[in-house]
């Protein structure tokens, strides 16, 4: 069983190629907050409403002092099509070896359609500006997510 982050932990480094193969690292994000969600596969139903939900609210995200990074297991290729294909503006990530979803207990048991599987488990984990987890939440759904997200970390979407 992946250990699950806990508030107060220290969240773990990583340093991941993106879309165009460029190395996105935590430390890049030292003294602003982090959104850092896991999702299974780009270009399917799911992930694609969640990609399209934060890309909708970046803005509101970023002047409220957060950055959003999406992790998942594809390729930098798989992720730059995803990215063009939707529009979307969210920095996304490849972890091949899906050592960093495991760092942030992302990955393990999960139950599918009734079936007990081993896969990326959606999540998100927020980050505060010095490291720290503020929030680990695991099995999050796609689909009224990132709006959930918006009212508890009380970002303002009026702006």
């Amino acid at each position: 069983m992946t250990q699950r982050l806990q508030a107060g932990d220290t969240a773990p480094a990583f340093s991941l190629p993106d879309a165009d193969g460029n190395q996105v690292s935590l430390a890049d994000h030292l003294g602003r907050k982090v959104i850092v969600y896991f999702y299974p596969a780009a270009l399917t139903p799911g992930c694609t409403t969640q990609a399209c939900d934060f890309t909708d609210n970046l803005e509101a995200f970023s002047g409220a002092g957060y950055d959003v990074i999406g992790i998942s297991p594809d390729a930098p290729e798989k992720l730059g099509k995803f990215r063009e294909t939707e529009d979307l503006k969210v920095t996304l990530v490849s972890d091949a070896d899906k050592s960093v979803l495991e760092a942030y207990g992302a990955y393990g048991e999960k139950t599918l359609y009734g079936k007990t599987v081993v896969g990326v488990i959606r999540s998100t984990v927020v980050v505060d500006e010095q490291g720290k987890v503020e929030r680990a939440l695991y099995n999050v759904k796609a689909t009224g997510h990132v709006a959930k997200l918006l009212r508890d970390l009380k970002v303002d979407t009026e702006a």
